[in-house]
């Protein structure tokens, strides 16, 4: 279930509560007039079955309510109510497979300012890749996979390019083309430091177990896209452990400080394989994720407009 709080003018709160009390997903409608304040209006408080909280939000939006008021949506963890799991079957579909569209983007917007915390953990996820590329450590490998904040950025360019937001798209390739040379700038400086002071060896050497960072193939391709589509499902189901597990299976991070780390030893032919690591993760992270996201909304445009002929 979702829950929503809205905030509306009282000569509009009428209208809402009759779209709301309309709907059959939708239970435990409260009205409590004239108290909000800042801005001034009515209180609305109800409950709506997941699989159609977007498409009772987009009622909302019609009658213009987050122009003159708000709306704020909150997950319900859990419901202990006949009436609630009497909305829950009036919504066709089932809870895992619906999109609330409102928060996929709300969680995708906040994930891809260019802030100072952002780069800090590119840096930090590149420093720990570093280590375990020079090191031959798978283990510190996937660390670096899991620090990197990479794919909230990713996530945001799907989701902008599908539901059309240019303002999302440019803050998330800025975070990205900031975020990325800096980190691999770091993780070069650090391998020269490393070397000089006797930390790192002289050469570059043979690395067995991590040699895959540089060596992209069609596989590489093939798992950034199953990847992406995972990641994609994980974010609009809200499921965080498929999304570690996306995490630690493209070499995004790694590839971008291997580039640096083979640079500061001057194999160029190992930097530029990491290079193009790197630019085919992240190309099948985003077709994937383009796609997935596509039908999903496709989905949603359906039901929306089958609302919209039965009379909302």
């Amino acid at each position: 279930m979702v829950h929503l709080r809205i905030v509306v003018p009282a000569e509009l709160a009428q209208e809402v509560l009759r779209v709301l009390c309309a709907a059959p997903a939708v239970t435990n409608v409260i009205h409590l007039a004239a108290a909000a304040h800042k801005p001034e209006g009515d209180l609305i408080l109800c409950d709506i079955a997941r699989e159609d909280a977007s498409v009772v939000i987009g009622d909302l939006k019609d009658l213009r309510v987050p122009e003159r008021g708000s709306i704020a949506v909150e997950l319900i963890d859990s419901s202990i109510s006949d009436v609630a799991s009497a909305a829950e079957h009036a919504a066709p579909g089932l809870p895992s497979d619906a999109v609330v569209w409102e928060e996929v983007e709300s969680r995708t917007s906040e994930q891809t300012e260019l802030s100072f915390s952002f780069t800090a953990f590119m840096v930090a996820a590149m420093q720990i890749a570093t280590v375990g590329i020079v090191l031959d450590q798978p283990i510190l490998i996937v660390g670096a996979m899991v620090v990197g904040p990479e794919f909230g950025p990713l996530a945001a360019i799907c989701v902008a390019l599908v539901r059309r937001q240019r303002g999302l798209v440019r803050r998330s390739l800025l975070a990205l083309a900031v975020g990325f040379p800096i980190g691999t700038v770091c993780a070069l400086l650090t391998t020269l430091v490393m070397v000089a002071v006797g930390a790192f060896p002289d050469d570059y050497g043979t690395h067995q177990l991590t040699d895959f960072i540089s060596r992209p193939d069609f596989l590489s391709f093939f798992v950034a896209v199953v990847a992406g589509v995972a990641g994609i499902l994980s974010l609009t189901n809200a499921k965080s452990g498929a999304l570690i597990g996306v995490l630690v299976s493209v070499t995004t991070i790694p590839a971008a400080s291997n580039v640096g780390v083979a640079a500061a030893y001057g194999e160029w032919d190992t930097a530029t394989g990491a290079a193009a690591q790197l630019g085919i993760n992240l190309a099948g992270i985003v077709i994937a994720g383009v796609v997935t996201l596509s039908i999903q909304n496709h989905v949603f445009v359906k039901r929306r407009r089958r609302h919209l002929a039965e009379g909302a």
